[in-house]
């Protein structure tokens, strides 16, 4: 049997940092890890080929040499996903769908020959089994949410690990919270599940012995979702592991604001090889955190919070939203105000939109607001619902905070805040590579004599150089995302 795993294309977004990682000479972020995994479960006498549109094209002779093509994707890669089932059709090759998005609403595709919906390792090994008999079904679903023991190391011999400016590996599945906006717990369950200890240290070994070293983000919805299990097992393992090879990696993932809460889990994050976290904070505003359901985000003094965990070792980056029907017209000056102040230097600002299976997308359909499926772009200013504030007042405030924060003296003036707040961890060698050094000497290039911003750019660099040497590789890193940040932004009509 001949399968193609198709990671769709993602468009220049927010998240793509389709503009940073041409600094470093490489072809995008992160690799496909849901269909790595995928692959590691078929049957080890099976051909696999994996095509990531993001590194390399899709030729139709690759459609034709596969029996079946596995395709997975989110609401970025919806117009996408559709192109690669029309092309499936025209050479005449069976689709197999899988992932959120046609888990949440498999009536979105039309031609599909196979839907494995919910999780994997639920659901494809009796579409194998069917398949080895010849008697393939049309749909494989389950309500059961598998132990996280069933999951393979991913197959990294399938891809280029060096077309990637980060490796991915998860921990754990669902969140505890029930945020209005958000489709985790209806996905992947309320109760967090997680992966044991030496399942972790295996898929640290292979992504070890596959040749990477640099950065490592832990795809999961809430990485501290099962404190105990962290404290007592995991972070302990990982760390031992690190130590044992000199900290070849450096870690991200996503957590929620009572990380800041935790001293000991901080210390033992950031012992551990931690240097970044990704939190929701969505919105300065109670009623609008009240509204969405967010309710570990309220009755805090956020900006505190993200400043407590910036002085443990930990840059925060950080999702903000506005359009909730509580927003009022200040809103748009306070996001901007939050965000200063903070020294959330990567601050990922959305329109709210309501994501196909959840709890909002079934408010806006039942007061009649919804306007069809999300685009996935949270940087398109869309909503799929009509809003209770003005459609045009929204957009103007909207795109004013991202022309704001991102302008050159706003952004540089973020990223110092993040340095003074931020104490770099004493353990943490400082290795430089090959596409680091690229990377600033192209900074310097762009970013100190191309760019209208540049004075900016040396005032930080000199800054740095003068007060804290040792975060200039910190400091130059975020001025690059800042200039895919601008270039994203710019693009907006």
């Amino acid at each position: 049997m001949k399968i193609l795993l198709v990671q769709p294309r993602t468009p220049a977004t927010f998240w793509s940092f389709h503009h940073a990682v041409r600094f470093v000479g490489k072809k995008a972020s992160q690799p496909p890890l849901g269909l790595l995994t995928v692959a590691a479960m078929l049957p080890k006498d099976w051909h696999l080929k994996l095509v990531d549109m993001n590194v390399s094209r899709l030729r139709d002779k690759d459609l034709r040499f596969a029996d079946y093509v596995f395709l997975t994707g989110m609401n970025i890669h919806f117009e996408c996903m559709k192109d690669v089932i029309h092309r499936c059709h025209l050479t005449g090759t069976k689709v197999v769908l899988g992932g959120p998005l046609c888990t949440l609403d498999p009536g979105l595709f039309e031609g599909v020959d196979h839907y494995i919906l919910n999780e994997a390792e639920q659901t494809l090994p009796q579409f194998v089994a069917d398949v080895q008999n010849g008697t393939p079904c049309k749909v494989y679903t389950s309500n059961e949410f598998p132990s996280l023991a069933k999951t393979p190391v991913p197959m990294w011999s399938l891809i280029n690990l060096k077309k990637y400016a980060s490796m991915v590996m998860q921990y754990s599945r669902g969140c505890p919270y029930n945020c209005e906006f958000c489709g985790i717990s209806r996905l992947n369950g309320h109760v967090p599940r997680t992966k044991q200890s030496e399942n972790v240290v295996a898929e640290l070994d292979a992504l070890y012995s596959a040749g990477w070293r640099g950065g490592v983000f832990i795809v999961d919805d809430n990485f501290i979702g099962n404190r105990k299990k962290l404290k007592q097992h995991t972070l302990p393992a990982i760390q031992s592991w690190m130590k044992a090879r000199h900290y070849p990696f450096k870690f991200m993932t996503e957590v929620s604001i009572n990380l800041a809460d935790d001293a000991q889990l901080q210390q033992q994050m950031v012992q551990a090889g931690f240097d970044s976290v990704f939190i929701g904070i969505e919105t300065p505003s109670d009623d609008g955190l009240s509204e969405c359901g967010k309710k570990q985000n309220q009755h805090r003094d956020l900006v505190q919070s993200v400043k407590t965990l910036q002085h443990s070792g930990l840059v925060v980056s950080a999702g903000f939203i506005v359009g909730f029907d509580s927003d009022p017209l200040d809103i748009f000056d306070r996001q901007i105000r939050f965000i200063q102040e903070s020294g959330i230097a990567t601050a990922m600002v959305g329109l709210l939109n309501a994501p196909t299976g959840t709890q909002l997308y079934s408010r806006m359909k039942k007061e009649h607001r919804l306007l069809g499926i999300m685009s996935g772009d949270n940087m398109d200013a869309s909503m799929n619902f009509i809003p209770k504030m003005s459609f045009h007042q929204l957009k103007d405030g909207y795109n004013r905070i991202l022309r704001t924060i991102y302008s050159p003296r706003a952004y540089f003036l973020r990223v110092k805040t993040l340095l003074r707040d931020y104490r770099l961890p004493a353990h943490f060698p400082i290795k430089l590579r090959m596409h680091d050094i690229r990377a600033f000497v192209l900074a310097l290039w762009i970013l100190g004599i191309v760019e209208r911003g540049r004075a900016y750019f040396w005032k930080l660099v000199i800054y740095c150089m003068f007060t804290c040497p040792k975060k200039l590789p910190l400091a130059v890193t975020l001025a690059i995302y800042g200039f895919h940040f601008r270039c994203v932004t710019n693009s907006l009509s």
